[in-house]
This record gives C-alpha cells, structure tokens and sequence, in this order.
C-alpha cells in the first residue's frame, strides 16, 4: 500500500522525498534512504500531514549528530524539522524560546549574547535542542534537565501542546519522552549575570573539549554512556579496546569512547566494532556498557 497519496505529494512538493540517502544527514556520513523523508516547514505542514497521512509511526532525525543509521536505511516515515524551525527569541529577561531546530552552539551564544548564565555547557554539545532535550543531553556536570522551562510538541494525531518541564522525568542521558512526539519549540530558562563571566566560563569549556575529543571527523561523539562509577572511555582502555578496528571503523586516538568511520566504512562495521567493545568490557570487567547513540534502521 502506497504511504503517500498523490495529493500529499502535491501538496507539499519538494518537503517530502523518497528513497532519500539518510547518509547525507548524520555525521558518520553513513546510512541507507528513508522511505519517506519529510521535511515541514511549519507546524502546520506537521498537523496537516498526520491527520492525513496517519503513519502509525515515526523516527525524528535531528543535526544527525548522534545517530548511527544502518546501511537497509528506513522504513516508513522519517521527518526532519527545516529550517524554518531553528530561531532565537527572547521573550522575558531570563527565558529564551528556541525552535527545535536549532543547534545548541547558537543557543549558548545567544544566552551570552543576553547576559543569561546557565547555557554555557551547550557550546560544547554537538546537534540541535530538540535531540539534547529527547536524551538529556549535558557535559561537565551540567545538562539539559536543570535549564528547561518547557516544550511545545505536537503528537501523532496532530494534536499541539505544551508540556511544562515539571512533567518530564529525566535520566542520565534519556528521558521519559514519547518517541512519536515531535518537539517543535523550547523555552529555556537562565539567569541574568556579567557577560564577561559568561564568555570566560563558554571559553574555558570549550578549550577543555577541544583539549580532550576529537574534532574534524566522522563521529558522533560519546558511543557510550558513563556508568555510576567509571568513565566509559576508562573501562574501554582497561579492557585494551582502544585499538580495536573493523574495516575502516576505527577508535579515535584523542578519544577512545569516540567511534569513527575514517572514510569508508560501512555502517555494519561500525555497528559491528560498537558490539565487539561492549562484549569485550562485559567480559572483563562485568559491566554492561549502554549506548549513549542512537542505532535506527534495517540492515541490508
């Protein structure tokens, strides 16, 4: 059965493609087409298309920037925000609205911008709010649970509303969020300080990232999450992990939490490296390392 009538396709032209290479949209450079790939340009293009479409359900692609997808790509519906969804208002003196879209570096600036501390973590996190609120995203003890006010979001049946951030219970590295929700807007919430602060403490988290990731390459940061107790880079360097390769996926020097596809690899062999290094720390150590990327789509 076809998923898209003739009248969507007309109706919103060039915002939905087929057989689309998802490839081009992570930062591993790797995955296989999306069935369909939706690309609204308001929320209204969103309500519009599940009341009419009504996919049963949906995998939201952010900046890409900690998703690997495998190789057989998607099936059904894949929707990515345009850019239309990325902006920056500042509607009280300690509040920033945000459209899902934008990314997390364009946010800290603004919030400094603005005289407003609090935001200067996300300098440091690669990829847009509406993925850094969907996984809790953080970094030097900060994260995104202690900045949010609210979200908009707009649900499966087209349905809009706001969700205050009270109602969401965040994880390390995860919340409770429904995976078929699509986060349309932020509001942030900082406090006004010096400026001069602000830029000093953004500069000195920046060079502490530029000192100890890697940059410049085909990754998408942190493979796995931190346990309660240690690093995970440190269990994958004490179970001698570091220099495992499979093709051209690779373990970055700088870093060896981060995976990398050094120019020709496929997304099974990074998948591949990923399970080996997990089933090596298991074996040596008892512990059970947990992705902290998201693995979407079929192999081939």
């Amino acid at each position: 059965m076809k998923l898209i009538s003739k009248e969507i396709e007309f109706k919103y032209g060039k915002k939905i493609l087929f057989n689309e290479k998802l490839s081009n949209y992570s930062w591993f450079n790797l995955g296989g087409p999306s069935d369909v790939l939706f690309k609204p340009s308001n929320v209204e293009d969103i309500i519009f298309f599940f009341k009419n479409v009504k996919p049963k359900k949906i995998i939201i692609l952010g900046a890409g920037s900690n998703t690997l997808i495998r190789d057989g790509g998607v099936k059904g519906v894949t929707i990515k925000l345009g850019s239309q969804f990325s902006y920056l208002n500042l509607p009280s003196s300690n509040i920033i609205e945000t459209g899902a879209a934008t990314l997390d570096k364009k946010i800290a600036d603004f919030a400094l911008e603005n005289s407003l501390t609090g935001l200067e973590f996300l300098a440091c996190i690669p990829g847009s709010i509406g993925g850094a609120i969907r996984m809790n995203s953080g970094c030097y003890g900060e994260n995104i649970s202690q900045i949010l006010y609210s979200i908009n979001v707009i649900d499966i049946f087209g349905n809009k509303k706001e969700i205050p951030a009270s109602d969401i219970k965040f994880h390390y590295r995860d919340s409770n969020l429904n995976q078929n929700l699509i986060i349309t807007s932020v509001k942030l919430q900082g406090k006004v300080f010096p400026k001069e602060l602000i830029q000093k403490k953004q500069q000195d988290l920046i060079e502490k990232k530029k000192n100890s990731q890697p940059s410049q390459i085909k990754t998408c940061g942190s493979t796995f999450k931190n346990t309660e107790n240690k690093k995970a880079w440190e269990l994958i360097k004490e179970s001698n992990c570091e220099n495992y390769q499979i093709g051209s996926a690779k373990i970055s020097k700088k870093h060896c939490n981060f995976f990398v596809n050094e120019g020709k690899a496929t997304a099974k062999e990074l998948e591949d490296l990923i399970n080996k290094v997990k089933e090596t720390v298991y074996q040596k150590t008892n512990i059970n390392l947990e992705l902290e990327i998201r693995i979407i789509g079929h192999n081939i």
